[in-house]
């Protein structure tokens, strides 16, 4: 394996004073934009959502910066001062843990009273948990609703979903892992049958994207994780072109070919669904046929 290539050179230019808001990886760090390095480098303050997180994209590419923690528990202590520093001709760069700060992101009150306050206010453009799973997901992407997290009890999340039950837009939603069972069962009974994707760990050494309908995504024993978040993508109520493979129809067209091993290995690649579970599938379909 050939060694990887140094580091870029950091520009040299000067970094006008402005609060940053700038996009980092949400998994590869080698995702984050030269532009991303150039302000981290030379900002006085990083503001981070957790610093141990963001102490270690610093630290990979050999990045010395002042970091300071910045969330919902701190936020209203810290503002103020940050906002007079930056009046002062600071240069502050906000990141989130993952992705675009701002998106289900604490950084929205410090943005919007900077704003207020009449100073700069530039974006560092990058990587976005919603916009690559929407990319990836094979569903329409010309019209969009980011909807963030679904509220965490059922009877919240329910009437959250019927909200969005007639929206005429493929859905994106982020969810943690300890509720996507749940939240994908509520989404069944509300939202009714359709194409959707479950997106885990983009762009990470165990990256899963399954797609199929939504009712199927939900009795998926294999989706069960631990910790961390998903992005849930939801194509638009009725949409005709919409095209995720029926695995039922696609086994059935493999099983009069091939055995359900290689059944199952086909029509895994081509909807991203577990192999486990499709083989148990063609092995039932072929035991009925």
């Amino acid at each position: 394996m050939a060694p990887r290539p140094p580091p870029p050179a950091l520009s040299e230019a000067p970094l006008a004073p402005g609060l940053y808001l700038v996009a980092t990886p949400i998994g590869n760090l080698r995702d984050i934009t030269l532009r991303a390095l150039d302000i981290l480098a030379g900002a006085d303050l990083v503001l981070a959502e957790d610093t141990r997180v963001s102490s270690k994209l610093l630290a990979a590419y050999g990045i010395r910066a002042r970091l300071e923690r910045y969330d919902d528990h701190v936020g209203a202590r810290v503002r103020p001062r940050v906002l007079a520093d930056i009046g002062q001709g600071a240069r502050v760069a906000l990141v989130s843990d993952a992705g675009t700060p701002l998106v289900s992101d604490p950084g929205y009150r410090l943005a919007t009273e900077a704003i207020a306050a009449g100073l700069a206010v530039h974006v560092a453009p990058g990587a976005s948990a919603a916009l690559a799973a929407l990319a990836v997901s094979g569903l329409p992407t010309d019209r969009f609703l980011f909807a963030g997290f679904p509220p965490p009890k059922s009877t919240g999340r329910r009437a959250f979903l019927a909200s969005l039950k007639d929206v005429r837009a493929t859905l994106v939603l982020f969810e943690g892992a300890s509720r996507l069972g749940a939240s994908l069962a509520d989404m069944v009974d509300v939202l009714g049958p359709r194409p959707a994707v479950v997106a885990r760990e983009l762009t990470k050494l165990h990256e899963t994207v399954r797609r199929g309908d939504l009712a199927l995504l939900a009795a998926n024993p294999d989706l069960a994780a631990p910790r961390g978040e998903v992005v849930i993508v939801i194509a638009p109520p009725g949409d005709a072109r919409v095209d995720v493979p029926d695995p039922d129809a696609a086994l059935a067209e493999a099983l009069a070919r091939v055995s359900p091993a290689e059944a199952a290995r086909e029509v895994a690649a081509a909807t991203g669904l577990p192999r486990r579970t499709l083989y148990r599938r063609a092995v039932e379909l072929k035991a009925a046929s």
